[in-house]
């Protein structure tokens, strides 16, 4: 459970006892009073960024909204930023919403758009800027399903650049594959030395998952990609900006597993949508 939903006391009605205020007013306004009653919580900005309409269900909307909030902590306080997803009908507000029929949570099926400056010139790892389509893909090489689908998939597209541009985007699954943090980083040092192919190739590294010996998960990426990369290339300002520029796209989109994909600006939950293109 994230910390913001441990803070807030949920409650479940809106004050509508302030007419002139619009739903999207009323549902900040709401959220933002329902956040502040935690003592913790020491400033807080609540923001929708985006409202989708709930097909089927008339008069609901789900809210993607920004939480930025200072909280209570030693020895300094802490800063949250988070987004978060809330449902409502302009009388009631709720996290989710589940079919009765398939049990499907429509949760599930909310997601920010993909901004057109998401699409960095770092990220396009096959071809052309201007294609047709773009494909946004974040991944964690060391994700078992990734290992098999990504390559595909990227090497499938890869034959139609003015068809296809993939964009690729390093999101290592840290808490359960330690050893790709460091395979993605060195990577991007490679890439940033004029090694190509270096996405389809870092799919091609063995090393255990839970590896945290960095001498031992550089051997095993220098062994495949013929490269002397150190420790030391690791910590490159140019390396940590473009892992870092990964990391805060893959937040803004509201990443939360792999692989994630979206197909012109869209989440693409079936991840198979560029295999429908004539």
């Amino acid at each position: 459970m994230s910390l913001m939903l441990k803070l807030l006391a949920i409650t479940l009605l809106l004050n509508s006892s302030v007419f002139a205020q619009t739903r999207d007013e009323r549902v900040e306004e709401f959220l933002e009073n329902s956040f502040s009653n935690n003592p913790n919580i020491v400033t807080l900005e609540v923001h929708i960024v985006e409202k989708v309409a709930v097909e089927s269900m008339k008069d609901w909307n789900a809210y993607i909204v920004d939480i930025n909030a200072s909280v209570k902590s030693k020895p300094q306080n802490r800063q949250v930023k988070q987004k978060m997803i809330w449902f409502s009908n302009g009388e009631v507000i709720t996290q989710d919403l589940v079919n009765l029929t398939s049990g499907e949570s429509l949760k599930e099926l909310v997601s920010p758009n993909f901004k057109p400056e998401y699409y960095k010139k770092e990220n396009l790892i096959y071809g052309n800027p201007n294609a047709k389509h773009k494909v946004a893909i974040f991944s964690d090489p060391l994700c078992p399903f990734c290992r098999d689908f990504v390559p595909k998939a990227v090497n499938f597209m890869k034959k139609d650049s003015d068809k296809f541009a993939v964009y690729y985007y390093h999101f290592p699954l840290q808490s359960i594959h330690p050893a790709s943090v460091t395979l993605v980083k060195a990577a991007i040092a490679a890439e940033l030395k004029g090694y190509k192919n270096a996405i389809l190739d870092l799919y091609t590294v063995e090393v255990q998952a839970n590896e945290k010996d960095v001498t031992k998960i550089l051997t095993a990426f220098n062994r495949v990609f013929k490269t002397d990369i150190k420790p030391s290339d690791l910590e490159l300002p140019a390396v940590i900006e473009h892992y870092n520029s990964d990391q805060s796209i893959a937040g803004e989109v509201m990443v939360q597993g792999t692989p994630t994909m979206f197909f012109d600006g869209k989440l693409d939950k079936s991840k198979r949508q560029y295999e429908r293109i004539k």
